[in-house]
């Protein structure tokens, strides 16, 4: 082997010195690569429940809108006829409570049957401070729907409030009631929205949900 061809060789590899000096750049690389994404990993869990918090509120707004809706179109929503309106309902602790009631012809996925689900379902919304949003329903083909209290779902723990929203042409302006407000015949009044008050841990959202102006029947075509 010639010089020259001794030094080509020795140009084409790598020194210990290179190779170590290398690994270390590698190794540096690697640790800010992991302290990235660990950082990162951090900052995400830490405001988990923030994002878990608001989509469970927005879940819980949308269910509330789209059962409403169903109960204020055909078939569910009769001619003449308010399809969401106040109505007594004596709950399963026995204390009556004026509540906005609606039917839904089809039920809800909800809805737990202890046997076949049955049609024409009756429901009400109830907020209770210990409980959370309360769905009380019951389908008038039951034998004992006049006298039975109505089942009880629970559809979020963490609703600590609900209130009614009322608007007066008057004077222009909203007022919200913690109960249905009386009219001068001391008859509960259907308000035009609900706010529900949502609680979890130190955070706190209100929600409001519009109720659905009521339609007439489908055209038959």
């Amino acid at each position: 082997m010639t010089n020259d061809e001794g030094r080509i060789l020795r140009r084409g590899g790598f020194t210990l010195l290179e190779i170590l000096l290398a690994l270390a750049l590698i190794g540096l690389l690697l640790v800010s690569l992991f302290t990235f994404i660990f950082s990162m990993g951090e900052l995400w869990g830490r405001n988990t429940d923030v994002r878990l918090f608001e989509l469970h509120v927005r879940a819980v707004t949308r269910f509330l809108e789209h059962e409403l809706r169903a109960a204020a179109l055909p078939p569910a929503a009769r001619p003449n006829s308010m399809p969401i309106a106040p109505q007594e309902i004596r709950p399963q602790n026995g204390l009556a409570e004026n509540l906005l009631t609606f039917e839904l012809p089809g039920g809800s996925r909800l809805f737990a049957w202890p046997e076949r689900p049955l049609p024409e379902v009756m429901c009400s919304f109830q907020a209770r401070q210990s409980e959370g949003l309360i769905l009380l329903w019951h389908s008038r083909l039951e034998k004992n729907f006049d006298t039975d209290p109505p089942r009880e779902t629970v559809v979020t723990p963490l609703v600590t409030a609900l209130a009614y929203d009322y608007f007066d042409a008057d004077t222009n302006r909203w007022t919200t009631e913690t109960v249905l407000k009386l009219d001068s015949q001391r008859n509960p009044m259907t308000p035009q929205r609900l706010r529900l008050s949502f609680t979890y841990n130190k955070m706190k959202r209100d929600t409001v949900v519009t109720l659905p102006t009521p339609v007439g029947a489908l055209p038959l075509f």
